[in-house]
């Protein structure tokens, strides 16, 4: 029996609506929202979604879910939440969730942690460093790499660098970095995709990755020998391929998986082609994490009109992943 761990991120937002929308349906895993019941009842009598909250622990056996309930690991909010209204108060809630949810993970008693979206801006304002999911889990967990990895059914792109500034990507993009990163993403598809020789088609950072190093050198210098070294050691990693036709259906399809330069080299293309069923998964921690591909929607919290379908997908596709090996078996290796 799996158990999945729910932290439904921006109470202001539409995470708890979708908890609860999913809710509704019966899954063979356990799932347990770890979050204020008092929010989530509210919230349900906004929606007009019949919804019995069960107080649970990580101690117990974990039994299938039932539709119309919803077990909770309680985390107290400050204040009372105001649908679209960000409160700073409440943040610290947020991260005590995802620090409760980690914890259980690690101590092997979940299986995966499907996360909501939260916002970045008020959890810093609350005097909280945060740049999102994947750094937060890399730190917590005290992880040296993680990787952000975005799959819907066969399409898989994967980001060399997450939340940064656009003008500080090229500094980030170092060939040791490049180097862990497409063993971590090779590995990630042994094992959890059950592909035994990954093709991996890598984009460039520049326009036309670099025209020859007229529009920039980082293709010559950082990339191509960071491709090159793997290729002598039989990993199949094709690249560096021009961004701007890398993402279409033919390229697409010659590859198990995309890294991508940037966050918005890729998002944009990819959330265009399956928003909606585009889940992301962060590779690199010691336990399966998963995640909605939208943010917090503010002004449709509480309106009943959230769709909960990329929450659907991220809870399939952990229940999914959980069915590997031995997730601390998890590591970087060579071909």
């Amino acid at each position: 029996m799996k158990r999945i761990l729910i932290t439904p991120g921006e109470p202001a937002g539409i995470g708890p609506d979708i908890t609860i929308q999913i809710a509704q349906a019966a899954w063979t895993a356990e799932l347990i929202a770890i979050a204020d019941p008092l929010m989530l009842e509210e919230r349900a009598r906004a929606i007009q979604q019949p919804l019995t909250l069960i107080e649970t622990h990580l101690d117990v056996t974990p039994t299938p879910h039932q539709p119309g309930t919803l077990k909770v690991i309680p985390v107290a909010l400050k204040e009372a939440v105001i649908p679209g209204e960000l409160n700073v108060c409440n943040a610290p809630a947020v991260i005590q969730a995802l620090k409760m949810a980690a914890d259980g993970c690690r101590q092997q008693k979940a299986d995966a942690i499907v996360t909501g979206p939260v916002h970045k801006e008020i959890i810093n304002r609350a005097g909280i460093p945060f740049t999102g999911h994947t750094e937060f889990f890399e730190q917590y967990c005290q992880v040296a790499h993680t990787l952000m990895l975005f799959v819907a059914g066969s399409l898989r792109v994967a980001l060399a660098t997450t939340h940064l500034p656009l003008r500080a990507v090229p500094d980030a993009i170092t060939k040791a970095r490049l180097e862990v990163l497409l063993l971590l993403l090779t590995e990630g598809l042994r094992q959890f995709f059950q592909i035994p020789l990954p093709k991996i088609r890598v984009a460039g950072l520049n326009p036309h990755a670099g025209e020859g190093g007229i529009l920039g050198r980082e293709e010559i210098e950082i990339i191509l020998p960071v491709i090159e070294a793997l290729q002598k050691q039989g990993y199949q990693i094709e690249g560096p391929l021009a961004a701007d036709t890398i993402f279409t259906q033919k390229q697409l399809g010659k590859a198990d998986a995309i890294l991508a330069m940037y966050h918005d080299q890729a998002l944009p293309a990819i959330k265009h082609i399956s928003f909606g069923s585009l889940v992301n998964v962060t590779l690199g921690l010691p336990f399966i994490r998963t995640s909605v591909d939208h943010g917090v929607a503010l002004d449709v919290a509480a309106s009943g009109k959230a769709d909960a379908s990329s929450l659907q997908a991220a809870i399939v596709l952990a229940c999914s992943l959980t069915a590997s090996p031995d997730i601390s078996s998890y590591s970087v290796t060579r071909a």
